[in-house]
């Protein structure tokens, strides 16, 4: 049998910057005038939600009903997608790496390693509130929740959990061979950023090319396609996909109870991957 230890996956908790880094990615590996817009990203690479992939894996089109169907077709599904292409080839993905039940839900047998995208939890949440069209209080109660699971109309779902879970699991999984980089430094130091991303895959950087690719892909830039091409990954009921893109509207969108909220519920890994923002929110949660 083949080695399909292919898949580097592209992983994150949704609204922490997934789609710009596929985007970015696209634009620099693609040849010049190729790169894919927003709505076309599986040119370049795809996402283990991929409903097509899950139809072949159940041999018939896939509408599960319960996590069991799912996890029933997961494996195979994901095995279809390591093996459809030759060499290494990234994968877009919102689960954790673990096991639930007997299925590992990121295989090591096709996976190659992981860059894995975080974004600080106060920036998050407003955002994950517009969209899964909820309020915030309800949004951070999901964020804190193990059980959180988010999926398609078919029942192809995402295995969320806590947020503070997420991030644990990708960034100290063993054995990974991993990318972890943070939405705020790719927002204040993109060049330097995706030049130690580039240097992990192996890929000796292109300083001209990745002026471009970081200029075609800027928030402004990808706001623009959506408001002319619309976006089909945008959620139903939300009116716009890319809608700040900044680090600290947290500031505007957040009571200091909310802040609160999120520093009580997510405070170790604050402390361990944002650390610079202990302070302030302190300052800010007191306000209230």
């Amino acid at each position: 049998m083949s080695d399909l230890r292919r898949i580097i996956w592209l992983a994150s908790y949704p609204k922490s910057g997934n789609t710009w880094l596929r985007s970015l990615l696209a634009h620099y590996f693609m040849p010049h005038g190729q790169a894919p817009d927003i709505n076309n990203l599986r040119q370049f690479t795809t996402a283990d939600i991929r409903q097509d992939f899950f139809d072949r894996a159940a041999g018939k089109p896939f509408h599960g009903k319960s996590i069991e169907e799912w996890l029933h077709v997961r494996p195979e599904a994901v095995r279809l997608i390591a093996g459809s292409k030759p060499g290494t080839h990234f994968v877009k993905t919102h689960c954790r790496p673990v096991m639930v039940g007997d299925t590992h839900l990121i295989p090591p047998e096709v996976t190659a390693g992981a860059i894995y995208m975080i974004r600080n939890p106060f920036d998050v949440a407003p955002s994950f509130a517009r969209h899964v069209s909820t309020d915030l209080d309800d949004a951070i109660t999901r964020m804190a929740d193990p059980e959180t699971i988010m999926g398609t109309e078919t029942g192809i779902l995402d295995a969320l959990g806590r947020w503070d879970d997420h991030v644990t699991a990708w960034t100290e999984a063993p054995g990974l061979p991993r990318y972890v980089l943070r939405y705020e430094d790719l927002l204040d130091k993109p060049a330097r950023t995706v030049q130690s991303l580039l240097q992990f895959l192996k890929v000796k950087p292109n300083r001209p090319k990745l002026a471009k690719a970081i200029k075609a892909t800027s928030f402004e830039a990808l706001k623009k396609q959506e408001e002319k091409l619309g976006f089909v990954e945008r959620p139903k009921g939300s009116q716009s996909f890319f809608t700040k893109g900044k680090a600290g509207a947290w500031r505007e969108d957040l009571t200091p109870a909310q802040v609160g909220r999120i520093r009580e519920e997510f405070a170790d890994v604050i402390a361990k991957w944002y650390p610079e923002m202990l302070e302030e929110t302190a300052e800010f949660a007191k306000a209230g």
